[in-house]
C-alpha cells in the first residue's frame, strides 16, 4: 500500500487550532492501528524558531535529535506518544536555504531559479520525504499560517501540484475555518468560511473536508449551506466546537466522523475501530480530580501562555496522574522583589522557576528560589531555573555575594554558572546550543533516582551555560548535591538539597517528553510533593 498524505490548511484567522485538529486526527488513526506521523510547514523565513523571542512565536520545542521546532510538534508528540525529528518541521527559510545552496553548487546551471518549479519542487520533496521512508501508512502535513498569506502561497501551490501528481486515493485535504457567532445578532455567520474556501479554490486546491471552528453548535441547515457554497460533499462539513480540554478534541472529532471521512477519501477499507481506553481513562482522571494544589510558575514570559506551553501541559498530565487539579499561578519574575515575594508566594503549595535567557527578571527568580528553600516549599527549577537555584545557594549559603552566571555578568568573581567549553568558540547564534537528548546518570539513593526509578535516563536539552564544576566540592559540602551527571562529560544535570522535603533543579527540559499516557516523572513527583505539603499545612 502506498503511503497516504493528508494536508491541513487554515483560513480566516490564525490560532484556530490546526495543530490540535491534525494531532487529533492522527490520534484517531493511530488508535486504529495505523502508523501515523505529522509534520509542520511554517511560512516564516527563519531557518527555525530557535532565535525567536518567546513573545514572537511561543516556546521553542526541541526534539530528541536536536531540532528547534514549532510548538505544534509538542502537540503532535503529546497526542501520539511518539518522537518527531528534524524532518517533521520545515520552514520557508530551510526551503530557500537548500535551493540557494544548490544554485551556488551549480545544480541549476543555465536555468533561471524560480518559485515554480524550483521552490515548489523542494517543498514537495520534503512533503513526501517521511512517506518515502516506508515507516508510515499516513503522513499528515499542517500548513502554517492562513490561506491568502503571501508567505504561504508556495506551500499551497505545492499541494495543488501534488493533487495532480499523486493518485487521487493517496491524498486528501482538510481546511479549518472560523464560523463566528455575532452575539448582537444571535447568529452564526458562514461568510468568512465561504471566502476562505473560495480563496483556497482560486489557488487550485479543493478541500475534501471543512472543519468549522465555532463557539456554538452548527445546525444541519448551516452545514448544508457551507457544503453547497464550498463545493464539498454533503456531510463533509463538521464542527470543532470549543472543548473543556484540548485532549477532549480527538473524541469530539471521532463523534463528528473525521477519521472515517479521511479513510473513505483515501480508499482505506476494513481498518479496525479506534481503541481509546487509555485516553478516556486519562480524561476521566483529569475531569474528576480528588484534590487540588496551587503552583507558582515564576518566569519572565508569563504574559504569553504559549511561552511555557509544554510546562503547562506537563502539569495537566501530572495532575491527572495524581488525581489532582493543578492551579497554575503565573508570576512575572521581573516584578518580584524583597518587599512582595512573601505576598506573591505565601499561599503556594509548590514553586517552579521556569527556563529562559537573559538578565531581565533574574533577581526575582533568585528570590523565589530562596523563599522555597527557606520555607520548605516544594521547589522545581528547569534549565535557567536550576541555574538560579545554584546562584541563590552560592550567595546565601556559601557567602559569594557576587555569584551569578557569566551569561548575566561575564566579570563576576564567582561564576558558579559558566559558558560550556564547546560554546566558547561559537559566534553563530542559530542552532548552536547544546540541543537534543543526552544521557544522565543518577546517584543511587537520590531524589532523582527515586522519581525516575532508574539510574540512567535520557532528557532533552537547550542551553549554552552549565554548572561550574570548580564549585562542586564546596557546594556539596554545604548541602547542595549534584545527583545527576552526564556520564561522558561530567556535566551536572541535576542538583538537590537532601535536607529539604522536595528541592530539585534540572539542567534539561523534562517538560518536552511528557504525554497524557506517560506523564513526566519529575512533574508527577513535584505535584505529589505539593499535595503532601498542602496536607501538612491543613
Amino acid at each position: 500500500m502506498n503511503t497516504k498524505y493528508v494536508f491541513v490548511s487554515g483560513g480566516v484567522a490564525s490560532s484556530l487550532g490546526k495543530g490540535i485538529i491534525a494531532a487529533s486526527l492522527a490520534k484517531l488513526l493511530q488508535s486504529r492501528g495505523l502508523r501515523v506521523t505529522i509534520q509542520k510547514f511554517d511560512p516564516y523565513i527563519n531557518i527555525d524558531p530557535g532565535t525567536l523571542n518567546p513573545y514572537e512565536h511561543g516556546e521553542c520545542y526541541v526534539t530528541d535529535d536536536g531540532a528547534e521546532t514549532d510548538l505544534d510538534l509538542g502537540h503532535y508528540e503529546r497526542f501520539l506518544g511518539v518522537h518527531t525529528s528534524k524532518a517533521n518541521n520545515v520552514t520557508t527559510g530551510k526551503i530557500y536555504h537548500t535551493v540557494i545552496s544548490k544554485e551556488r553548487e551549480g545544480a541549476y546551471l543555465g536555468k533561471t531559479v524560480q518559485i515554480v518549479p524550483h521552490i515548489t519542487d523542494e517543498i514537495k520533496r520534503r512533503m513526501l520525504l517521511l512517506g518515502k521512508t516506508g515507516k508510515y501508512d499516513i503522513v499528515i502535513t499542517e500548513i502554517g499560517g492562513t490561506v491568502g498569506d503571501m508567505e504561504s502561497q508556495p506551500f499551497v501551490e505545492a499541494v495543488r501540484q501534488l493533487q495532480w501528481e499523486l493518485p487521487e486515493e493517496d491524498l486528501t485535504t482538510i481546511h479549518l475555518t472560523l464560523v463566528p457567532y455575532l452575539r448582537a445578532a444571535k447568529e452564526l455567520k458562514t461568510k468568512p468560511t465561504q471566502h476562505s474556501v473560495q480563496m483556497l479554490q482560486q489557488a487550485g486546491v479543493h478541500p475534501d473536508i471543512i472543519v468549522c471552528r465555532t463557539e456554538q453548535p452548527l445546525s444541519p441547515e448551516l452545514r448544508r449551506k457551507v457544503a453547497l457554497f464550498c463545493n464539498v460533499r454533503a456531510g463533509h462539513v463538521i464542527q470543532s466546537i470549543d472543548a473543556w480540554s484540548i485532549y477532549q478534541v480527538p473524541l469530539n472529532m471521532k463523534e463528528e466522523g473525521l477519521d472515517e471521512m479521511v479513510l473513505e477519501h483515501l480508499g482505506m477499507k476494513n481498518v479496525p475501530a479506534p481503541k481509546l481506553d487509555d485516553w478516556c481513562d486519562f480524561l476521566n482522571r483529569l475531569q474528576n480530580p480528588k484534590s487540588e494544589v496551587n503552583i507558582a510558575l515564576v518566569g519572565k514570559y508569563v504574559e504569553l501562555q504559549d511561552a511555557y506551553k509544554s510546562i503547562l501541559e506537563s502539569f495537566v498530565h501530572a495532575g491527572a496522574a495524581n488525581e489532582c487539579k493543578v492551579n497554575v499561578h503565573s508570576i512575572h519574575s521581573e516584578y518580584v522583589d524583597a518587599s512582595n515575594v512573601e505576598e506573591k508566594l505565601a499561599g503556594m503549595d509548590g514553586i517552579l522557576v521556569a527556563p529562559g535567557f537573559g538578565e531581565r527578571g533574574i533577581e526575582g527568580k533568585i528570590l523565589a528560589v530562596r523563599y522555597a528553600r527557606e520555607h520548605n516549599v516544594p521547589f522545581f527549577g528547569i534549565c535557567l531555573g536550576m541555574q538560579m537555584a545554584v546562584v541563590e545557594f552560592a550567595r546565601d549559603v556559601l557567602g559569594y555575594k557576587d555569584a551569578i552566571s557569566t551569561e548575566m555578568n561575564p566579570a563576576t568573581s564567582a561564576p558558579v554558572i559558566d559558558l560550556m567549553e564547546d560554546q566558547k568558540s561559537t559566534t553563530i547564534k542559530g542552532g548552536t546550543m547544546r540541543l537534543g537528548a543526552y544521557a544522565c546518570y543518577l546517584q543511587k539513593g537520590s531524589l532523582a533516582e527515586k522519581i525516575y526509578g532508574d539510574n540512567l535516563i535520557s532528557e532533552r536539552h537547550r542551553h549554552r551555560y552549565e554548572f561550574n564544576n570548580a564549585y562542586l566540592e564546596e557546594m556539596e559540602a554545604a548541602g547542595m548535591k549534584a545527583t545527576g551527571k552526564n556520564p561522558d562529560t561530567g556535566l551536572v544535570e541535576i542538583v538537590e538539597i537532601p535536607a529539604h522535603p522536595f528541592f530539585i533543579g534540572v539542567q534539561f527540559h523534562p517538560e518536552l517528553k511528557s504525554t497524557p499516557i506517560n506523564p513526566q516523572p519529575v512533574f508527577v513527583g513535584f505535584i505529589k510533593a505539593a499535595k503532601e505539603f498542602k496536607a501538612s499545612r491543613a
